[in-house]
């Protein structure tokens, strides 16, 4: 059968499962919205491209599956980066297919024409220009094997509008499963005989460890990372800590789990990884939000490093024992033979041990854990927001007001923007399971929450998503209340007013003698109007006590609703780690 170029990745994408993909069509890809209008997969108009990404990412994060988004060619594309680039950083597995000027016009200057597969190659797990239709046969397969082969990431496919126009012969179409690798087969993998032995190592460094604690990441958290390790501490107590992307992996319900650790992280969790003398790195890469001073992170302790991506291993901090692997593969390994060294009798006293050290950080967590650490005193808050509201306690509540709508935990989705609401929610918001917290972590991008919202929407309608954002940071994607009007998703938008930059605004507190460049908003606008204007309906939390009635009710005929919650900007997020210091010489 003859095929074109759009018919190809149409089919392709359909092959693979494709529902859902999000973009905005220009002269370049044309061809292609042509034939995905005829297609059974729903397209999901963006005002810009960058929520396209962001859409994608929101689906992809919360089923762990690739996600599609489209651009046309230079400044769509090019608006496409900034969620690539995301995605990249956070290891999450997108495809964006790009179009591209006809190929007889590539390097003339002509309109709309920008080098997206040069762009994109720095920021991407894998780029590819597609010249000839055929092509495309092989690529678009590829493209989804390889977002998902080891260490996930996005993959680019550029293709020039001629090439989706042209046809070519095709016998069938190749099945992605071909070009998956197995686990094993992944690049630079531990070997079998590699893998027991380390697994031995770690087993006996385990169950000789007085101070082990298990340091989670994003690597982790997944549900049959986080089964993994919920399983082995049952057999073998230790103290909790996470990443910012590794939150959910152990219930933050769960007594031994001291919180996030870094420049923002609790104090008992920062405690926890400098006294260890073992840490069971699973699935992190020790960046520098999380150690601070490298040397002051975890001075004492003997490192046990899973990660499946090998670069990842001895780059930051040197490992005692390490294993390029998936962490559900290689956790149950060592589970399975802990478990009866733990019974002999020369392990006893350090288990006992290992309890007293698990307890104390337990009492550490419960004695430093405050709603009330960087609230401003009455003489100190700024005009204006006297009935401002405690955003931490706010954010702790969030889960029981949604019960009293019939909303349960496992009902509910969240995403953050960046910035301190991002910090006050990894500190105190209860994330219990994994790919339930959706966040811009490593690149930190503001503009992520709301159009990742509408993503984890989209891919999961059977839950509430509640988008936590800041009145800096919903003006990045604003426009996007029009997609989420015009598509009536289930998402509340909750966003903290300090009509400042607030995370901006407390380091120049902090390091910069109050000197606030630039960190005050002259103006603000309505955002209330604001989403009326896009239908949308809202209201003050400060002036309206049962918003939440509203904000979870689940039988709204009119799904989208957003909260506005008045934040006085002196509000501070603690622990604050300044420059040069050890994390456990935070700010408290």
């Amino acid at each position: 059968m003859k095929l074109t170029g759009a018919q190809i990745i149409i089919k392709m994408l359909e092959k693979e499962g494709i529902k859902t993909v999000a973009g905005i069509p220009g002269g370049s890809i044309l061809p292609l919205y042509d034939e995905l209008n005829r297609s059974s997969i729903h397209h999901v108009l963006v005002r810009q491209e960058q929520a396209a990404g962001f859409i994608a990412q929101g689906m992809a994060r919360t089923t762990g599956k690739p996600a599609v988004c489209m651009a046309t060619s230079g400044p769509g594309a090019m608006n496409l980066l900034t969620a690539i680039a995301d995605a990249r950083s956070d290891s999450i597995p997108v495809i964006a297919i790009t179009g591209q000027v006809n190929t007889y016009l590539i390097g003339t200057d002509a309109f709309q024409e920008a080098d997206t597969f040069g762009l994109s190659f720095p920021i991407t797990k894998h780029s590819i220009a597609v010249k000839k239709p055929e092509e495309l046969l092989t690529a678009i397969p590829q493209a989804f094997a390889i977002a998902m082969d080891g260490r996930p990431g996005p993959v680019l496919i550029d293709v020039p509008r001629d090439v989706q126009l042209a046809q070519c012969e095709v016998k069938s179409l190749p099945d992605v499963s071909s070009f998956i690798k197995k686990e094993e087969e992944i690049r630079f993998h531990s070997s079998k005989e590699e893998l027991k032995q380390s697994v031995k190592d770690a087993v006996l460094a385990l169950a000789s460890a007085k101070k082990p604690v298990l340091y989670t990441g994003g690597g982790a958290c997944s549900p049959e990372g986080a089964a993994a390790l919920r399983a082995l501490k049952k057999t073998y107590r230790l103290p909790c800590v996470s990443s910012l992307m590794g939150l959910g992996v152990i219930p933050k319900s769960d007594k031994d789990f001291a919180g996030m650790v870094g420049m923002h992280g609790s104090y008992s969790a920062n405690c926890a990884m400098y006294e260890s003398d073992l840490v069971l790195a699973c699935g992190v890469r020790f960046d520098d939000r999380a150690t601070g001073i490298v040397k002051k992170f975890c001075p004492e302790a003997k490192i046990i490093h899973i990660d499946i991506d090998a670069a990842e291993i001895n780059k930051i901090l040197p490992s005692a024992v390490s294993m390029v692997s998936k962490i559900e593969t290689t956790v149950p390994l060592i589970h399975k033979e802990l478990t009866p060294l733990l019974t002999q009798k020369e392990y006893a006293e350090v288990k006992k041990s290992r309890e007293e050290w698990a307890d104390k950080i337990v009492k550490l967590s419960e004695e430093t854990l405050s709603l009330t650490k960087g609230t401003p005193s009455k003489e100190n808050k700024r005009e204006g927001f006297e009935n401002s509201v405690n955003p931490r306690s706010f954010m702790a509540e969030l889960p029981s007001l949604a019960s009293k709508c019939g909303l349960q935990e496992k009902d509910i989705l969240v995403t953050t923007d960046v910035g301190q609401h991002q910090m006050f929610a990894a500190q105190y918001y209860p994330v219990n399971e994994p790919r339930t917290f959706l966040t811009s972590g490593s690149l930190g991008t503001m503009g992520f929450g709301l159009p990742a919202a509408l993503g984890a929407a989209l891919a999961n309608p059977q839950k509430r998503v509640i988008c936590l954002s800041g009145d800096g940071s919903i003006l990045m994607n604003i426009q996007e209340l029009a997609t989420l009007a015009e598509n009536n998703l289930a998402v509340t938008v909750i966003v903290y007013v300090n009509k400042t930059l607030g995370m901006v605004y407390q380091q120049q507190k902090f390091l910069f003698d109050r000197n606030y460049s630039a960190s005050n908003f002259a103006g603000n606008p309505d955002l209330l109007q604001i989403a009326k204007g896009f239908g949308i309906e809202g209201c003050d939390a400060a002036k309206d006590k049962e918003w939440y009635k509203k904000a979870f009710d689940k039988n709204r005929s009119n799904k989208p609703f957003i909260v506005t919650v008045p934040v006085d900007p002196e509000e501070e997020v603690l622990p604050y780690v300044p420059g040069g210091k050890a994390n456990v010489e935070s700010i408290r």
